[in-house]
């Protein structure tokens, strides 16, 4: 989860104090749930507290009085959609310069291990079978497997073409909403492996 906290008033002391504040009361409620094994709250980090000041014009091209901000972003890695919900939803309704900019669903580290090693295997088993079928089909013997590798890796490409050779991970992003009764839902990532495959069959009897 990705969020800003900013403030923009006519002197700089106060709206500094007012993010500073912010920030204190979202550290306060992150920190009794970071857990780096069991969450809620994996990971999280603060940048340092951003000031500029400039002063706008308006509709008629007269300059306004200076306008001083400041802002700080923060980084949240939830492990627990429903505690994640529930956070962002108590600090959109009782902190005023608290907005999520973006929530990133990603896979842990040992999770897509996992799914990659799955996925590979499966990527494999399947390329036997289409291998078999194919040799079924014209009347050959058992298939076995001469070279095998990621997608683009045998010096024969030619029946991988437009293949991406290594596994693919994507996640799709979602926006919290203004509304306290926010619920988000985790999206599907999807995990795909390409692969390239040699075979040769031995020929039956009385097989050219």
């Amino acid at each position: 989860m990705h969020a800003t906290i900013s403030y923009e008033g006519p002197e700089m002391q106060p709206v500094y104090e007012q993010v500073a504040r912010d920030l204190e009361t979202v550290k306060a409620s992150i920190s009794p749930m970071v857990d780096s094994d069991g969450g809620p709250v994996t990971w999280w980090s603060a940048d340092q507290l951003r000031t500029w000041s400039n002063r706008p014009w308006n509709k008629d091209g007269l300059q306004l009085p200076i306008v001083h901000h400041v802002s700080v972003g923060v980084k949240v890695e939830f492990g627990d959609f429903t505690s994640l919900s529930a956070w962002v939803g108590d600090h959109v309704a009782a902190t005023e310069g608290f907005r999520v900019t973006t929530i990133a669903w990603t896979l842990t580290p040992a999770h897509r291990r996992d799914l990659v090693r799955e996925v590979r295997s499966g990527a494999v088993q399947d390329a036997v079978t289409r291998a078999q079928q194919y040799a079924d089909a014209l009347d050959l013997g058992p298939v076995c497997a001469m070279a095998l590798a990621d997608a683009g890796m045998l010096a024969d490409t030619s029946v991988s073409a437009g293949a991406r050779g290594v596994p693919q991970l994507r996640a799709a992003a979602a926006s919290a909403g203004n509304s306290p009764d926010v619920e988000l839902m985790p999206q599907d990532i999807e995990v795909s492996v390409d692969v390239d495959a040699r075979f040769v069959v031995d020929t039956r009897a009385g097989t050219p």
